[in-house]
């Protein structure tokens, strides 16, 4: 059933990601007039407030995060906000919360941003206070679960309460502008598609690195690790909007259906296809800084680097290498996607000419950049000047598209604003379906029983390097050399 939410209900309403994503998101949509007047946002989580002490919350995390160029006149805004304090563990306070959340003349959207293990107590109580309607659809924030059985128990306690076309599972990568940008740029130009597959591509890379370390998510990271803090689900995303053959239209259904046809072509991922490694002290822009062990205050086999070399086994992909890599406390902090095209059957510029000897010629690379810079690069071939009198001289030269230069008079937003949006107005396109997420945890639940199986443990690396040695050999046992 389609409906524009006019009732937003925010679970975990004090937390960290609604200080920094959540309320600065939803007050830019309202400056710039994209929320209807009569949108209502209900805050609810275990702080004992008043509807003034959470404006006065919301106010000064606004006043916090929101880049100074968009502040701007907050009374509208906060005016939307109310708080209903609850322990969503019992039933006791939810016909508290349903009274404040009132009786929606649209429909009502929930955003769930707490631990896992409160995802069945919520629905449960949110059910027995009628919250769980036809007009009434529910969004999950990972971790959707530690690996598949749990994942399906998650699932399994959310579809009993909400049909699948009432679920919204966020990952916040695909409300990224680059990352939907690169859809446009396969299935809106004419030059690409035609290349976009094994005769052409000699391989793909998709790196995620970041140079914070623990940064206060002790307990979850330590449990969980690089492949299931982002492998099985950012990178995984990536990989499957970069493979995915064009769908019919681009709406939720088409475009969910070619994802997951690439996440269910994923080939099992071999012994010799994989490395994990863990931070040492180093230095980070000439800043020095703790190893994970330090961190973490004991000894551990959780990795925080993981390089995986990926096969999506289907016609367009055959024979091509995908390889992943993500990491803490890596040089730089970015998040790029590389095409790396075949060469050239034949170069009519490498025969010799008196005694130059021929031009050198390198392969185009399509780079996509999606943080920190949003920008697309693709290296052409191009002439050196002179008059050649020994040889022609080529040189790979950048084209650059830098799209906020590109579109200067547009508005850069935060990936919540446009996923808050669609959850409010019904959009499921950037969202992900249940099968996605189970065909990702399947593979990455192959590998992780693949580490066990094998007993293999994390290869140490230095902070502020590009991970063990052995994922740089990972890639150059083929010829391929990561983009850095």
């Amino acid at each position: 059933m389609s409906f524009t939410a006019d009732r937003l209900l925010l679970f975990g309403a004090t937390g960290d990601l609604a200080q920094r994503m959540l309320l600065p998101s939803l007050f830019a949509l309202d400056a710039d007039g994209l929320l209807a007047p009569d949108l209502k946002i209900i805050g609810t989580a275990r702080s004992d407030m008043s509807d003034a002490e959470y404006r006065n919350f919301a106010r000064a995390a606004l006043e916090k995060y929101l880049p100074a160029e968009r502040r701007g006149s907050m009374a509208a805004f906060l005016n939307r906000l109310s708080y209903q304090t609850l322990d969503a563990t019992t039933l006791e306070g939810y016909t508290d919360l349903a009274a404040k959340v009132g009786t929606p003349a649209r429909g009502l959207a929930i955003f769930l941003s707490t631990a896992p293990s409160l995802f069945g107590p919520t629905i449960k109580g949110l059910q027995s206070a009628g919250l769980t309607g036809e007009t009434v659809r529910m969004c999950l924030e990972k971790p959707l679960g530690t690996d598949l059985a749990t994942s399906r128990e998650i699932n399994d306690a959310v579809a009993g309460a909400f049909p699948e076309n009432r679920i919204f599972r966020i990952d916040h990568y695909l409300g990224k502008e680059t990352v939907q940008n690169l859809l446009a740029l396969r299935f809106a130009n004419l030059m690409f598609e035609p290349l976009w597959n094994a005769a052409h591509i000699d391989h793909v890379q998709i790196t995620v690195a970041e140079t914070v370390g623990l940064e206060g998510r002790v307990a979850f990271y330590d449990d969980a690790g690089a492949i299931r803090d982002m492998v099985q689900n950012h990178m995984l995303q990536l990989l499957a909007l970069v493979a995915m053959e064009p769908p019919a239209h681009f709406d939720a259904t088409a475009v969910r259906d070619e994802k997951v046809k690439v996440l269910r072509a994923l080939r099992p991922v071999g012994a010799n296809e994989t490395v994990t490694g863990q931070y040492r002290a180093g230095a980070i822009g000439g800043q020095a800084v703790p190893g994970y062990d330090e961190e973490l205050g004991k000894a551990s086999d959780t990795e925080t680097f993981v390089a995986i070399k990926a096969h999506v086994d289907n016609w367009r992909w055959k024979g091509v290498p995908f390889y992943l890599r993500t990491g803490k406390r890596m040089p730089k902090r970015v998040t790029e996607i590389v095409i790396q095209f075949r060469c050239v059957p034949h170069s009519i510029f490498a025969g010799p000419k008196s005694k130059g000897g021929g031009a050198t010629m390198q392969p185009n690379r399509l780079v996509i950049g999606i943080q920190p810079e949003e920008n697309i690069t693709l290296s052409l071939m191009a002439k050196v000047p002179g008059l050649d009198r020994e040889g022609i001289r080529l040189r790979s030269v950048p084209l650059n598209i830098a799209m906020p230069d590109a579109f200067s008079g547009a508005v850069r937003r935060i990936a919540y604003e446009r996923l808050l949006l669609d959850l409010v107005e019904g959009d499921q396109t950037l969202f992900v379906r249940r099968d996605e997420v189970e065909a990702q945890w399947e593979w990455v639940d192959a590998i992780r029983a693949l580490w066990e199986a094998e007993s293999l443990t994390p290869k140490t690396y230095t902070a502020g390097s590009w991970g063990p040695s052995a994922a740089i050999a990972l890639a150059e046992r083929d010829g391929v050399t990561w983009h850095e």
